[in-house]
């Protein structure tokens, strides 16, 4: 009960970017005394820090990079990585498409099958939207323009409702501690996704492994599969095979 409400503030304040202390004792329902705690054992992960009468998050985002930049990068192991996404999923199937560039080239792989899409990346939205054979399902929020995605607390709620059989992530770096994103608008959305899905995918080039970006949204265990390309470093290679995680590499078109 205890972390799963520390979880959930932790969201909580990380989306609103601060909180005062009224405010979460409102919100989860606790005293101030627990509020107190609580905060306490939040601040000592360094994702936020006391202010008078409350706590905000830590602006530490430089390495969020604007959609229009990521997207206009070459794209071929992206576009490869989409491709062995695509061959997971099956007619009748739900699935999860998270933000960003690479997912975006998803509904490429999987244009031709009766399936039910939820997404919160608008590119993918676009995309789907002229395939009649893809039911497509909008999580709930605010569009966040830098990540070209619908972000917010309501979008996190309306996925802890929903159950998928695969989730497909996307994220800014993965390394031995875990996988992790620039954006803590996105932060509880993405934790959302691979908690609530039957098998969440990593989509993911091989130059973001050993990259350590501001938010841990999973750890890598929490992934049955890992799709990237050849750029992969030889240690994540065996650390991924270690720990028996289906590790698919590609081949750039």
């Amino acid at each position: 009960m205890k972390s799963r409400r520390l979880t959930e503030m932790e969201s909580y304040i990380l989306s609103h970017g601060s909180a005062t202390m009224e405010e979460l004792r409102d919100t989860f329902g606790i005293s101030m005394n627990t509020v107190r705690r609580d905060l306490a054992e939040l601040i000592q992960s360094g994702r936020m820090q006391k202010v008078y009468g409350g706590v905000k998050a830590v602006d530490q985002v430089p390495d969020l990079v604007p959609y229009s930049v990521r997207s206009s990068r070459p794209s071929s192991a992206k576009r490869a990585i989409c491709l062995a996404a695509g061959r997971m999923v099956h007619d009748g199937d739900i699935i999860f498409i998270d933000s960003g560039t690479t997912t975006a080239h998803i509904v490429e792989a999987i244009q031709d099958k009766h399936i039910t899409v939820i997404t919160n990346n608008i590119e993918v939205m676009v995309q789907a939207l002229e395939h009649e054979n893809i039911r497509l399902i909008v999580v709930p929020g605010e569009i966040h323009r830098k990540t070209y995605s619908i972000t917010g607390e309501d979008s996190a709620a309306f996925l802890n409702h929903m159950n998928t059989n695969i989730a497909f992530m996307a994220a800014t770096g993965a390394s031995m501690t875990g996988v992790t994103n620039s954006s803590p608008l996105e932060y509880s959305i993405k934790k959302s996704a691979v908690t609530h899905s039957e098998k969440a995918v990593l989509l993911i080039t091989g130059s973001k492994f050993g990259v350590t970006s501001l938010l841990t949204y999973a750890t890598l265990n929490q992934f049955q599969a890992v799709i990237t390309d050849e750029s992969i470093p030889q240690e994540y290679r065996d650390k991924i095979e270690d720990m028996h995680i289906n590790l698919q590499i590609v081949k750039a078109e």
